[in-house]
């Protein structure tokens, strides 16, 4: 059993969450789970170290899972889709219950921005998938060399092992959507927080993705009426992002609602620079003229 958290960040971009719900502790472990604990737990490790390659490996590792697009996290919090699992969600009672603000996602679009995270960003995780794997055969000589680990090729095997797992948490969710396996629940909890959400926040005139499409929240809510129709503003602050772990009760979406609010937070200031960058052209070549 699983549920999803659709919780908007800004005006255009939305997370995606999935809590697992109801994990059995006796259920067998994958050999893709036991790889995944391995490796926090080694990771863990070299975190607790003081100094030496170990903490410079985890220092800069982090800092490089950090900009890996939140998109992409979300996907991967969705188990992939075997035949067993596929079997027993249709043979089920329960559907997976949506969880999203309804003061700022209208229901019936909910299907729509559910189908676009699925599908928008597959074919560049098919395409990243590609050169991974090229890019394994041409790292692995490094194995030869003594003392220094094969780090480019355990990160390539990483990037391979992350972009499968989105593409097949994608896979996912279509398959929910064609077979409505979801039920939408609006949370008053979650409408709550936003509510508290104190202006301004950052904004940009021109929107920051191009998978972006039109706002995503109604145009009559009173978070529309602070931004402009073609641009880009926040939604979720820091802080907020930390009341809405709270209020849900839920540690573990923490990491992935900051990640994600820090991204979208440097894109839109990123924006910015690039449009003063050239209003600033704009008025030197009229002057020039």
């Amino acid at each position: 059993m699983m549920r999803l958290y659709l919780l908007p960040i800004s005006t255009r971009r939305t997370l995606l969450y999935c809590q697992k719900l109801n994990t059995p502790t006796t259920a067998k472990q994958t050999w893709g789970d036991w790889v995944q604990a391995k490796a926090a737990r080694t990771w863990s490790g070299w975190e607790q170290r003081d100094r030496g390659w170990q903490k410079s490996v985890v220092t800069y590792g982090n800092r490089a899972l950090r900009r890996i697009p939140y998109e992409e996290w979300g996907l991967k919090s969705l188990p992939p889709l075997s035949q067993r699992r596929r079997q027993v969600e249709l043979n089920g009672t329960e559907r997976v219950e949506v969880v999203y603000p309804k003061s700022l996602l209208p229901v019936d679009r909910i299907p729509k921005i559910l189908h676009s995270l699925a599908t928008e960003r597959e074919p560049l995780h098919k395409n990243r998938l590609v050169w991974c794997f090229v890019g394994m055969p041409v790292t692995a000589p490094i194995a030869l060399l003594p003392v220094i680990p094969n780090l480019p090729f355990f990160y390539l095997v990483y990037r391979a092992w992350s972009h499968w797992r989105a593409l097949q948490g994608g896979k996912h969710i279509q398959f929910l959507l064609k077979n409505n396996l979801v039920i939408l629940t609006p949370s008053p909890v979650v409408d709550e927080v936003y509510a508290e959400q104190k202006d301004p926040l950052p904004s940009s005139p021109e929107p920051t993705t191009k998978w972006g499409g039109e706002p995503l929240i109604q145009p009559n809510s009173s978070a529309a009426s602070s931004h402009t129709p073609n641009g880009e503003t926040m939604l979720l602050s820091q802080v907020n992002g930390e009341k809405m772990t709270q209020a849900l009760d839920l540690p573990q979406l923490e990491v992935e609602l900051e990640r994600a609010i820090w991204q979208v937070e440097t894109a839109i200031a990123k924006r910015n620079a690039e449009v003063a960058a050239k209003a600033t052209a704009s008025q030197d070549e009229k002057k020039s003229q």
